[in-house]
């Protein structure tokens, strides 16, 4: 079975499955979406209105500033694989609760070991804290991070601020924009280690 096929029977699978408490505010479910054969996987923090709408990930204004950054990086979209670490939208975009976060935390290690990129890019602290959970986003931002996880295969992190963040602040836009510019350095520093 291919990678698309496995993720499409894992979706449907969580979507009747997931336990999360926002299945009752939410529209609809909005798993990962992007290339199931990417280097590169975003993890980003729960979806919002317009993802909810859409049932996509970042399609909303932090989304359309991700893809400039993309683009500015020579990265389009449909060579990465975007998610987040909550599958559906919480109430007027609050923060993910734990326990909601607990909920979806099986589908999103599934997700990534089905698609088992050489990075995984965290947008946010949400996402960061998920995996390191005593890191301070404003400390590790732009820093690759090493740890070997039970079960998966990547063990290449790199947290960046939440895209949403810098829309609402214009120095951290900037620190953005040039965390994410290192991003291919770092794929061709991981591709020296595993050669």
């Amino acid at each position: 079975m291919d990678k698309k096929t496995e993720l499409e029977n894992l979706n449907k699978k969580w979507m009747e499955e997931c336990q999360c408490e926002l299945k009752k505010t939410a529209t609809q479910a909005v798993p990962g979406d992007g290339s199931p054969e990417a280097e590169i996987v975003f993890i980003g923090e729960a979806p919002g209105r317009s993802e909810d709408q859409l049932g996509r990930p970042f399609v909303g204004a932090a989304g359309k500033f991700l893809e400039e950054m993309l683009s500015a990086i020579d990265l389009k979209r449909e060579n990465i694989y975007i998610t987040n670490i909550v599958k559906y939208r919480p109430p007027n975009n609050r923060d993910p609760l734990p326990e909601e976060k607990s909920a979806c935390r099986e589908w999103l290690l599934e997700e990534l070991k089905i698609i088992s990129p050489k990075v995984i890019v965290f947008l946010g602290r949400h996402a960061m804290n998920n995996f390191f959970p005593a890191l301070q986003i404003s400390q590790a931002h732009g820093k690759l991070l090493i740890k070997v996880f039970k079960g998966m295969s990547t063990k290449y992190f790199f947290p960046l601020y939440h895209p949403a963040a810098a829309l609402y602040d214009g120095s951290m836009r900037e620190i953005l924009m040039e965390d994410f510019k290192k991003i291919p350095k770092i794929i061709k520093e991981i591709e020296k280690r595993q050669a």
